[in-house]
């Protein structure tokens, strides 16, 4: 009954108790692309890899480091950054978040395995070449070069990733599963680098 008085003496009045139409509605994420959008950024970024559009990127004696992580920007803009990143063996990222941007990669060759906290516990799979993955906000999770990828590939063949962060990355928070079976935050870094701190 209430709303009904309402709707009449804001009509009355010359107000609308429905805003217009016409007015953009604010996104409640902190960018306007998707993970859909994010997905279709890092296979395009792959592409581009693999057609050559980055070689002046690569390292230059064709070598890809082999004791430390390696990252090329792609792409930054206000909105996303789009990285290379090759992986080496044993090197993981740690289990962390992207604070408020949202993720997506697409691997190259090789393979990634991921460690995922699922509310309860870390959750394993294994990302191949040609396989997509998106992380929401919120997302913690570990990833390390897989190692049936280790025993595969060289220094000449790595394994490479393509990620897209939007809004880019900022922060990051790192966590440690607790003997009880939770998630605690060790701590917050300032960062605009891939994946943990190359």
């Amino acid at each position: 009954m209430r709303s009904s008085v309402l709707s009449l003496s804001s009509a009355r009045d010359g107000y609308s108790a429905t805003p217009p139409l016409d007015r953009a509605v604010a996104s409640a994420l902190p960018t306007r692309l998707r993970p859909a959008d994010l997905l279709r950024l890092t296979d395009e970024g792959a592409e581009d890899v693999l057609a050559g559009r980055y070689d002046h990127l690569l390292p230059a004696d064709g070598i890809w480091p082999a004791e430390e992580r390696w990252a090329a920007r792609l792409v930054a803009d206000d909105e996303v950054d789009v990285w290379l990143i090759s992986w080496t063996p044993g090197k993981s990222t740690e289990l962390h978040d992207h604070a408020g941007s949202l993720g997506a990669l697409t691997v190259l060759s090789g393979a990634l395995s991921e460690f995922r906290w699922n509310g309860s516990e870390l959750r394993r799979r294994t990302l191949a070449a040609g396989d997509q993955a998106s992380f929401p906000i919120g997302w913690v999770h570990d990833v390390v070069r897989a190692p049936a990828a280790a025993e595969s590939v060289g220094p000449l063949d790595p394994t490479l990733s393509v990620h897209a962060y939007s809004p880019p990355l900022s922060a990051m928070s790192y966590y440690e599963v607790t003997g009880h079976g939770t998630l605690r935050r060790t701590k917050t870094v300032l960062t605009d680098q891939p994946e943990g701190d190359l």
